[in-house]
Parts: structure tokens; sequence; C-alpha cells
């Protein structure tokens, strides 16, 4: 399709040889930043986030100055319109006469999609309820080719709330096009969704479940470990029933491979210890570092910059 005017919507809405060139975009920016500066003067970024975020909508927002261009949005929807009444839809559809691009992250599953239908300009999605975060898993990629000598054949271990989890579902799909053994951690109150682990397992992905981490730590490349995410569980006792299941401490790392890279999306509680912080095995700041080349990638690429 190419990239001018794309919708990045779904992970699943591109192809193995797409995402690489997102990564070889964002590499080439990373070593040659100033050269980019400029880039995108003139074009308007609407942020629209309908639900707190720090790091996907400061990153963006960073991604979009230091290209040159400018930004407009709201974080907080009660300070707009909404409070008046008017719809999800009317709102996208006036933003949308404002800018050239549409960052949006909202609660309901589905809304980038419904977004990217209703606007002109190209939509990205920051994330939409318990569905996907595109723009995350590539900048997971992106850490991973940095880390790993071959992206092909690692095997790679998800822990902790893979119900909810929007940055596994959309990086497990990502991965399937490397050949991994992907491992499932989770109590099985969280478990990934069946219509996930059927897709991938279509796809030729060889996928375990387990609860006990310990009996495939030694087993992993990489360990993505998530947050057991409180304001999706409807009922506060279900919540405490699986609250600090998993809590990384530095003795763990015994139990590891001595290669083993630790990430996580971000934010965490308690999941990980932060004398783990400085271990040569975390890579997790450096992972959300990794944001800002490749959100100014594929900004770059999305209106036209060259």
């Amino acid at each position: 399709m190419g990239w001018l005017g794309r919708d990045v919507v779904s992970i699943r809405d591109f192809s193995k040889e797409e995402l690489i060139e997102v990564l070889d975009k964002a590499a080439d920016i990373e070593k040659n930043r100033p050269r980019y500066a400029g880039l995108l003067r003139g074009k308007i970024m609407a942020s629209l986030f309908f639900e707190p975020s720090t790091r996907t909508r400061l990153s963006f927002e960073a991604a979009m100055h230091y290209l040159g261009g400018g930004v407009i949005g709201f974080s907080e929807p009660s300070m707009t319109s909404i409070t008046k009444g008017e719809t999800f839809d009317d709102t996208i559809r006036v933003v949308d006469g404002y800018c050239d691009v549409i960052v949006i992250r909202h609660p309901e599953s589905g809304s980038a999609r419904k977004a990217a239908d209703l606007a002109k300009k190209p939509v990205i999605n920051g994330g939409d309820g318990t569905h996907e975060h595109p723009t995350q898993t590539l900048f997971d990629l992106y850490t991973i080719k940095k880390n790993c000598s071959d992206m092909h054949d690692l095997s790679i271990g998800f822990l902790g709330d893979l119900k909810n989890g929007r940055t596994v579902h959309s990086l497990s799909y990502a991965l399937s096009h490397f050949n991994p053994t992907l491992y499932f951690i989770s109590p099985k109150s969280l478990k990934l969704p069946e219509e996930y682990m059927k897709e991938l397992k279509k796809k030729g992905v060889i996928c375990h479940e387990e609860e006990d981490l310990f009996k495939v730590s030694n087993k992993l490349d990489i360990l993505y470990v998530t947050r057991i995410q409180k304001e999706r569980f409807l009922n506060p006792e279900e919540y405490h029933n699986v609250k600090g299941v998993y809590q990384l401490e530095p003795s763990f790392l015994k139990h590891t491979r001595p290669n083993l890279k630790i990430m996580h999306p971000l934010p965490r509680v308690d999941e990980i210890n932060p004398q783990l912080d400085k271990a040569k095995q975390s890579v997790y700041f450096q992972q959300a570092h990794n944001a800002l080349p490749v959100r100014m990638a594929l900004l770059s690429m999305i209106l036209g910059g060259h």
C-alpha cells in the first residue's frame, strides 16, 4: 500500500517487510536525528487521549515537535465538549478538519477503527481498550532488534495480565513473522484469550501456557512483563485475588539465561523490584525511549516527509 496517508489501527494490517521498513527508518532517525529536524514543518498532529497516558502521549508529541510539526489536542476529555454531550463521531469529524494526522487513545475496543472510518486524515491507534497497541508493538520490536543478534527463532515469555494486555495481543501477532517460540505465563483467570491463541497456532507459532514462571525462566531470550491492570477489572475482589501474583526480585536472575532481556511496556506497579533496574538484563527504560525514533519514523512516513 505504501505509507503516505495510511492509517495505523492494527498490527495485522502490515506485512513483515513493512514492519522492518519502519524499524530501519527508526534506526536511521536515531543515528541522524538532526537531519530530520523540520521535516514536518507546517503539519499538525491532533492528540486525542480519552484515557490516561504518559509515555504514548508525550512520546508522540515529542516526535512531532522534533520533526518540526505542531500539536493540538487534549489529555482530559472532561475539559472538552464531550461533557456537553458531543458524540465521539462528531468529535472526530470536527478535529479531522484541524489537523493532518490524528493519534487516538480510547478505552473502548474498536474505537480507533471507528475513528479511521470517520476521518479523512490518517488515524494512528495509541491503544484501544484491551484490543491493540500497534505503535507500542513497533518499538517493542525495535528494542528486540537492538538487543538480540537476530529477531528470528527467539524464545519469548509474556508474564502477567495476558487477558487485558493489548501490548501482548499486538506483539505476539507481530512476532509470528519471525518464527518464535512463545510462552504465556499467567494465572488461569488472566490467560491469553482463546481467539489470539488460535490465531497464533494457525500461523504455525509454537505456544506454551504456564502458571509457574520458574518452570520456563531458563528457556527464555526475552521476558515481557506486564502489570495486572486494575482498571480493567469490574469486580475489585477479582483484582485482589491476582494482585502481586508475579514479582521479580534480583534473585530471579539466578534462574535465567545470562543473555535474558527483561522488557515491560510500563507503567509498573509491584511486578519488578526497582533493584533490577540497573541489571544488564533490564531494558524497559531503553524500550520506553525507543518510542521516540519509531514514532518519528511513522509520522514522517505517513505524512510524506522526505
